[in-house]
């Protein structure tokens, strides 16, 4: 089996999320998608909701079988992303593991920790964004380029940030959301502090 571990803040997880989930599983490049919501000891993110709550929007959204969401980042501590693909890679021996990532973070996987373990030692599924340079990024990271795989999916312009912006701004979210987590966000009056 194939299984693709996508990481990220999901704040909140919005339907360009699932969308690219199920496009990499419907042209066969994954088999299964799991949603690895970051943990909230990354002090960068600005109104981070709490572990919990980004959890359970990451579940309303992931009613489908072949889409699930895991709590390993979720700790009193911070857990970095090769030590997230290591943990499924051990937890599934039998199957490949591949780190879905969009373009952006490719530019800059370098200088994460351990970015160069990430690159040499994992399989990386690429979505591409509109202003990312694709070519200059293989260019860059040639060493690995038999660990890089550019998907023919691209992703649009939704993003949480602006989705936050408009829930601050009482603009309706609906069609970016799944119906389960707009109504999850509306009940719990979440995102009205601030973006």
């Amino acid at each position: 089996m194939k299984i693709g571990i996508f990481g990220g803040s999901f704040n909140p997880p919005h339907k360009m999320h699932k969308e690219i989930a199920i496009e990499l599983i419907k042209k066969d490049y994954v088999d299964k998608v799991i949603f690895v919501p970051t943990g909230s000891k990354y002090k960068y993110k600005n109104n981070l909701l709490s572990d919990k709550v980004r959890f359970e929007m990451l579940k309303l959204m992931c009613n489908d079988n072949n889409l699930e969401v895991s709590d390993y980042e979720l700790k009193d501590h911070v857990v970095y992303t090769y030590e997230t693909l290591n943990h499924f890679k051990n937890k599934y021996k039998d199957d490949e593991i591949y780190f879905i990532c969009g373009s952006d973070n490719l530019s800059y996987i370098d200088k994460w920790k351990r970015g160069e373990d990430i690159l040499s030692n994992n399989k990386l599924l690429v979505i591409k964004r509109n202003t990312d340079d694709i070519n200059a990024l293989l260019d860059k990271y040639k060493d690995y380029k038999d660990n890089i795989i550019v998907t023919d999916i691209k992703e649009n312009e939704i993003s949480s940030t602006k989705i936050r912006e408009m829930i601050y701004n009482n603009k309706r979210v609906g069609n970016y959301l799944d119906k389960s987590v707009d109504l999850y966000i509306r009940d719990n009056n979440l995102y009205k502090g601030g973006i």
